[in-house]
C-alpha cells in the first residue's frame, strides 16, 4: 500500500530531500557541464542548497553565477522558480535552452565555456581579492591562475583537503 501523502512528495520535499548540503560538501566545480555549459550545475548546487537552507558560505546568484545568467539571458528570480518546482538538471535545461533570450549555439557556448575556464582577476580590486585568497588558502601554489583554479582550490581547502 502506497502511504505517501500529497505533501510528502511535494515539489519542496522532494528538492528539500535530494538538495545537496553545502555545510558539508562543496557544490560541483565550475568546470562540470551540463549542456555543454560550465557553471550551471554548480549554480543549480547552490540554488537548490539555498532553498534547503542547506547553503553553508556559498551563494546563489553570485557573480560567477551571473556569468552564466547573463550569457544566456535569463534571471535569477526565473531560474530559483524552476529549481524551487523542483526540476531535474535535465529539466532545467530544457527550460533553459526554452526560455534563454540569448539562445546560443554549441559552438558558442563551448567557446564561452573556454574563455570562462581561463578568466582570470581583470581590475587591481579584483585581482587584491584573488591574490589575498589564493594566499590565504594556497601559499606555495604558483599555478592559480583562474577564478576557477582557485575555486576549485577553496572548495577543497574548505573541506579539509590540503592545498
Amino acid at each position: 500500500m502506497n502511504t505517501t501523502t500529497l505533501s510528502e512528495s511535494s515539489p519542496a520535499t522532494v528538492l528539500n530531500a535530494s538538495a545537496p548540503d553545502l555545510t558539508r560538501h562543496p557544490p560541483r566545480s565550475p568546470r562540470v557541464r551540463l549542456g555543454g555549459y560550465a557553471i550551471l550545475p554548480r549554480s543549480l548546487d547552490k540554488g537548490r542548497a539555498t532553498l534547503a537552507g542547506r547553503s553553508g558560505e556559498y551563494h546563489f546568484a553570485c557573480a560567477l553565477d551571473q556569468q552564466f545568467l547573463q550569457f544566456v539571458g535569463i534571471s535569477a528570480e526565473d531560474l530559483r522558480a524552476q529549481l524551487a518546482a523542483g526540476k531535474s538538471d535535465g529539466e532545467i535545461l530544457e527550460w533553459v535552452r526554452v526560455h534563454a533570450t540569448r539562445p546560443r549555439s554549441a559552438a558558442e557556448i563551448d567557446a564561452w565555456v573556454r574563455e570562462q575556464e581561463r578568466r582570470a582577476p581583470a581590475d587591481g580590486d579584483s585581482r587584491a581579492y584573488f591574490d589575498g585568497l589564493r594566499a590565504q588558502i594556497a601559499p606555495r601554489r604558483d599555478d592559480i591562475a583562474s577564478w576557477f583554479d582557485l575555486l576549485d582550490v577553496d572548495d577543497h581547502v574548505s573541506f579539509g583537503g590540503k592545498s
